[in-house]
């Protein structure tokens, strides 16, 4: 198995490329790891908090695919910050297709 590049956009614009990841992580698991700003995962990857909370690249959406009924539950929590491609970054499990994959930090919630 091929080693992964993944880039976030932090909230304040900032974006972050990072390389050699190893498959089978999850996104909030490699943004924990290299201080991603935003992602705060409060829950560990419990799907309970909306920390972790990412905006998928229109470009990506289809590989990634949508959030199940208890992650969308959970991202009824960011109702303030949600969009179409809102996804929490501790559900998308990374895999080689994902190879480039591109997320934006959602900003903070207020809810």
């Amino acid at each position: 198995m091929g080693l992964l590049k993944v880039t976030f956009v932090e909230p304040d614009g900032t974006v972050r490329t990072i390389e050699n990841v190893k498959p089978g992580q999850s996104l909030m698991q490699v943004a924990k790891a290299n201080d991603v700003q935003g992602i705060y995962a409060d829950c560990g990857g419990g799907c309970s908090c909306a920390t972790c909370h990412v905006y998928v690249d229109p470009a990506w959406q289809e590989i990634v695919g949508p959030p199940d009924d208890i992650e969308t539950m959970t991202l009824d929590m960011a109702m303030d910050v949600l969009q179409s491609n809102s996804r929490l970054s501790c559900q998308i499990q990374l895999r080689p297709e994902l190879d480039g994959l591109k997320v934006t930090v959602a900003p903070d919630s207020k809810s």
